[in-house]
């Protein structure tokens, strides 16, 4: 795992120091590779090329980057793992193509010279971002991988041409002035990230997943799918998998056990991270199964009921015979991280369990390089809350009279969620979820929509932009896409799709990268291999949703090796107790930020209502914390990237 960066410069007075420049990108992305630093250039053409190297597959000097191809026409700089590399290796050499190293990325590159760079992509196996410069034709291509596990970011101002891992190596460039994008921050109050392909930053982008951007020498970019997830997961609903379910468990386990053992090839110390829920205990049981050694286990937990897992992770550790280790993150803690957020996520970036997703990686990092994820379950076996809850939804309740929709919310928000806390230990059991007001509020929220697409967009929305930024127009993001109607009829797989699409790797992918790489920890998700996600979206729908059961099928294959018993339990989330923080240990911190006169100065949000929001939440007559967050992060953000972009905030 690594950060990568460079630029094409087309000017005639351009810097003929082009090592220098690269250096400076590359230099802020030392966190991501502290093991390796190179630089590649060609002064003629106006290319550089960048690379901060942690070393986890051949540790020698044979896997420096940049790295030259063989035949000395292409210069590549690689982030990420090519995990079946081993048999494209061997079909290299078949073809006489000899090596110096065992490294992926010398495999990779040798492969792109023998068959071209868009005959080789589709045939790996992994997470990754890169950008390519073919001497010959000088034309420079970046590619990133289907899923978006890995970030990639570029922009083009001019005669300049430039991209990097994050939007820092970006900022590095002293041909650029960066400029806020209004719209990109009225997209960030509604999803709490920024949606790609846009930026924070005005002509910036995200390369999109599953895409090949290629760049001519003094031309403009053009960007071509190689994988696309919508035709994936529509043609998958359109050919359903036939089978017992006996069959397609064993088929799923199959894949999953093979996605598990290439993530386990590495040089280096080698472990899991487990919340005990059903997607990381399915990773770690498959860990056990396909690896003889041991296995050693993280998770995190805070000493708040509700709110810690920690137990959980333990008894499946304890039955799969792992080396565990648990954090118990306490309020100072997370105050220590707050300074630091804006820095590893360069753009505002609002999901809060940011912070204990950091906090795990570097207590992780303490004993291992590699650490496999169970993340992306829930978006391909349909495990989020709010599927079932959309589905019964669609099933009857929008049928009511929406005033007596409007009337069950309102009732439910009569109280705050502090209050309906507290009366849940005298309900039914099978009522008293963890979380139970927040999640009660979720669904007065649900109860208001005005059909079932609004339901959807009523649960994915914090803030309604034009509340807090009436004169700016909000960019239409996927969910707008009403054409995905007619691809995804079922209403629970159209809000797969928009979360496979756009939350999973806007959010949650977002938040593993940085978190794992500011510790330079490499952070690896088997259930995202490609091969799983077109499997899964070929599944009958009782594979998934089941009897009121998630994650069907998924579950079979980890019964297989953990009881029933230890796994079922309410879904929690990896959710931290914020609005008790904000009215406690972190009210300083938050006071700062939302001061009356800071906000005004900003400009950027209505300074009246987010006041009003936050005088509620500290009295305690609401519970505001997912959009206090928002507005925490934004001011977060703008207070330590200021002075980059004073002129146009």
């Amino acid at each position: 795992m690594c950060g990568i960066a460079g630029f094409v410069d087309g000017s005639a007075g351009r810097s003929s120091d082009l090592d220098v420049v690269a250096g400076e990108m590359t230099g802020s992305l030392r966190h991501r590779g502290p093991d390796d630093a190179g630089i590649w250039s060609d002064a003629e053409a106006g290319v550089a090329l960048g690379h901060r190297r942690l070393s986890v597959v051949d540790l020698s000097a044979a896997g420096h980057q940049p790295m030259l191809s063989r035949d000395g026409r292409y210069a590549i700089t690689y982030n990420g793992e090519v995990y079946g590399y081993a048999a494209l290796r061997a079909e290299l050499e078949a073809r006489g193509v000899s090596f110096t190293g065992h490294c992926d990325t010398e495999v990779l590159v040798e492969a792109i010279a023998t068959y071209g760079l868009e005959a080789t992509v589709p045939r790996l196996i992994g997470m990754f971002a890169f950008a390519v410069w073919d001497r010959k034709e000088r034309t420079l291509k970046l590619v990133r991988d289907r899923l978006g596990i890995k970030p990639l970011y570029w922009g083009q101002f001019g005669s300049l041409f430039f991209f990097g891992s994050e939007l820092k190596a970006l900022r590095a460039h002293p041909g650029w002035t960066p400029k806020i994008d209004r719209g990109a921050v009225a997209q960030f109050l509604r999803h709490s990230e920024i949606p790609a392909p846009r930026t924070i930053y005005e002509g910036v982008s995200k390369l999109a997943p599953g895409t090949i951007l290629t760049l001519p020498w003094h031309g403009k970019p053009s960007i071509a799918a190689y994988w696309s997830a919508r035709e994936i997961a529509r043609k998958g609903v359109a050919n359903r998998i036939e089978g017992s379910d006996k069959e397609l468990t064993d088929r799923l386990e199959t894949l999953l056990a093979d996605a598990v053992r290439l993530r386990m090839i590495a040089d280096v110390p080698l472990g899991a991270l487990l919340s005990g829920g059903v997607d990381s205990s399915t990773v770690v049981a498959l860990m056990k199964a396909v690896n003889a050694g041991p296995v050693k286990t993280f998770t995190v937990g805070f000493d708040l009921p509700g709110y810690d897992e920690s137990a959980h992770a333990e008894t499946i550790a304890r039955h799969l015979g792992t080396e565990h280790h648990t954090l118990t993150v306490t309020p100072q803690q997370a105050l220590d991280v707050m300074p630091r957020l804006p820095e590893w996520y360069d753009e505002p970036f609002a999901d809060s369990s940011q912070i204990p997703t950091y906090l795990i990686s570097a207590m992780t990092r303490q004993h291992v390089t590699v650490a496999l994820s169970g993340d992306g379950g829930d978006e391909l076996f349909a495990g989020y809350s709010r599927y079932q809850a959309a589905d019964r939804y669609a099933g009857g309740v929008h049928r009511w009279p929406r005033p007596l929709r409007k009337a069950f919310g309102a009732a439910i928000t009569a109280l705050s969620p502090q209050r309906w806390d507290n009366l849940a230990p005298y309900l039914p059991a099978r009522l008293r979820v963890p979380q139970f007001g927040d999640k009660l509020y979720k669904l007065a929220n649900l109860m208001r929509a005005n059909g079932a697409d609004d339901s959807y967009r009523s649960i994915i929305t914090h803030w309604q932009p034009a509340e807090l930024m009436p004169d700016t127009a909000e960019p239409d993001a996927i969910w707008a896409d009403r054409s995905v109607n007619d691809d995804f009829p079922d209403l629970v797989e159209r809000m797969q799709f928009f979360d496979l699409a756009g939350y999973l790797p806007d959010d949650i992918l977002t938040k593993l990268d940085r978190a794992s790489m500011a510790v330079a920890l490499e952070a690896r998700v088997p259930l995202l291999d490609h091969r799983v996600v077109e499997f899964a979206w070929s599944l009958p729908r009782r594979a998934k949703l089941r009897e009121g059961t998630s994650k069907w099928l998924l579950r079979q294959v980890l019964y297989r090796y953990v009881p029933p018993a230890l796994i079922e339990r309410p879904k929690m989330g990896f959710a931290i107790p914020l609005a008790e923080w904000l009215r406690g240990p972190l009210r300083g911190w938050a006071e700062d930020l939302l001061d009356e006169r800071r906000l005004r100065e900003t400009g950027l949000v209505n300074t009246r209502r987010v006041r009003a929001l936050w005088q509620e939440h500290l009295g305690g007559r609401g519970n505001y914390q997912h959009l206090l967050w928002d507005i925490l992060m934004l001011e977060a953000w703008r207070a330590r990237w200021d002075k980059a972009v004073a002129a146009a905030a």
